[in-house]
């Protein structure tokens, strides 16, 4: 049943690419969709892009083990933070500027907003480069799950899941990406909804209130609500990082880019909020009755040592096998549409921004939009050997990927859409002051000298590029009045 359900999936996804070909004219709607795309569909492209095998695996396995049901938290973080406020701030901000600005990129809003090349070639340079690891930490949940479900080589399922998402994202662009995304959102719901469902009343859960208890008696902390003082400031810097890091990821604001207008920016706020509250605390409150399944002697032993994989076989072992099939394809739904979407906005970046805006800049469009399908299916082959190379566990990955694009994005993004005196200064203090936390952290790892865990230093560097941008601001010289006035929109008649 749940290799029928695998192959009716994969058949669909083929089918959207081939439809969405058709409606493919240009690199406005290859990148964009035509910058025509509704409350749905743009509510569930972001909530899509957002959650992906990372979550179901990686974290929610791994978080849940070490924090218990506080670890619940983190999705209800997600929903309010990395949703429903980053909707009400940013969409219609991003989308105002970015039409008045005429720009497709974040690169290329950096170099328009703050008059400076030189920033968009950084920008461009560490997106391509430091997206790789979180498309790989995709690839790897991904693999978890299919190589414990169907018996299938870890190395096998990543390339066919690399083939399958170059062949419907090279067909469609981000008119098969978006309407991907809304059927895999609803077979998300769905999923993640019959998942706690069979889960908690699994005869080794034994219902909601014997979870607790059980839990509790492993270890105090697991089964409290918010987690104990020892383990506080680690979930504090989690749900700093996995509901603030979105404001300044590319892939994720892309989608404040094509939406249509403000009425489907306030539809909008609606869906993606609701349904990043389901699918969030679906996933980390499932995970973290994890330790449930795996208990010798009284005690909780994580399986093979690795907790990628805590997931994976907790569901083999509390699911029927035709609610499995709908579960694994519910990750794949979560993991393809969030493949597509960094695949996309990387492969936009080395087009758009390096050959378009610096090699060839009378590059014609039609051959703008081939290169940029040669560069996706580049950008999955990197991916895929990282993959398969990279022996860091998921959440190592995505933090490290979080932690300098979202590092060095945030404050310069966040101050240039809002603030009118942000200034190029205060947008490359922001820049270096976030990629300076990171760089440093990495070489004291390389020296084996590990103080605070990835997550922490990520939120640092969010924090200290947020900080840094107002106050050198203040001090650098103000940007063109003429500029300032187009970028807000504000431009007066001559």
């Amino acid at each position: 049943m749940k290799v029928l359900f695998l192959l009716v999936f994969i058949g669909v996804m083929i089918g959207v690419g081939l439809y969405s070909n058709k409606k493919v004219k240009d690199t406005n709607d290859f990148f964009l969709g035509g910058r025509n795309m509704g409350a749905w569909m743009s509510a569930f492209a972001y909530g899509t892009s957002y959650f992906s095998a990372v979550i179901f695996i990686g974290y929610a396995g791994g978080l849940g083990w070490k924090f218990g049901v506080s670890a619940s938290w983190i999705g209800i973080g997600n929903a309010v933070f990395g949703c429903w406020l980053a909707w009400k701030l940013l969409a219609k901000k991003t989308r105002d500027m970015t039409h008045n600005l005429d720009v497709r990129t974040m690169p290329e809003f950096f170099e328009k907003r703050y008059q400076s090349k030189n920033m968009k070639f950084i920008a461009a340079l560490i997106m391509f480069v430091f997206l790789v690891p979180y498309t790989a930490s995709v690839y790897k949940g991904l693999g978890y799950i299919f190589e414990s479900s169907f018996g299938i080589s870890f190395n096998t399922v990543i390339l066919g899941m690399a083939i399958l998402t170059a062949f419907y994202l090279l067909l469609g662009g981000y008119v098969a990406t978006a309407i991907n995304d809304f059927i895999q959102g609803i077979i998300m719901l769905i999923g993640s909804i019959l998942m706690v469902i069979f889960v908690v009343n699994n005869d080794v859960v034994g219902g909601f209130s014997q979870a607790l208890t059980k839990l509790s008696a492993l270890d105090p902390g697991l089964g409290m609500t918010f987690s104990d003082s020892g383990r506080r400031l680690s979930l504090m810097s989690l749900i700093f990082m996995t509901s603030f890091g979105v404001w300044g990821l590319p892939q994720m604001i892309h989608k404040f880019y094509a939406v249509k207008d403000e009425d489907a920016i306030k539809k909008g706020t609606i869906i993606s909020t609701l349904f990043a509250f389901v699918i969030g605390v679906s996933a980390y409150f499932t995970g973290s009755l994890g330790r449930l399944f795996f208990i010798e002697d009284g005690v909780a032993v994580m399986p093979q040592g690795n907790a990628d994989m805590i997931i994976p076989l907790m569901l083999e072992k509390a699911l029927p096998d035709a609610l499995l099939g709908i579960i694994i394809v519910l990750i794949l739904s979560a993991s393809m549409s969030t493949l597509a979407a960094l695949v996309l906005v990387s492969s936009s970046t080395i087009t758009i921004d390096f050959i378009k805006g610096y090699v060839r800049p009378d590059l014609s469009d039609q051959k703008t939009m081939g290169i940029m399908k040669v560069f996706c299916a580049l950008f999955v082959a990197l991916s895929y050997v990282m993959a398969v190379f990279q022996s860091n566990t998921i959440v190592y990955l995505m933090s490290l990927s979080w932690g300098i694009v979202s590092g060095m994005f945030l404050g310069p993004y966040i101050w240039g859409i809002w603030w009118k005196k942000t200034t190029k200064l205060g947008a490359w203090a922001g820049f270096l002051g976030g990629g300076i936390v990171i760089g440093g952290y990495l070489i004291l790892e390389r020296l084996g000298i590990l103080l605070i865990d990835m997550p922490i230093v990520s939120c640092l560097a969010m924090i200290v590029s947020s900080v840094t941008v107002p106050l050198a601001s203040l001090l650098g010289k103000e940007m063109n009045t003429s500029l300032i006035q187009e970028a807000f929109g504000e431009a007066t008649m001559e």
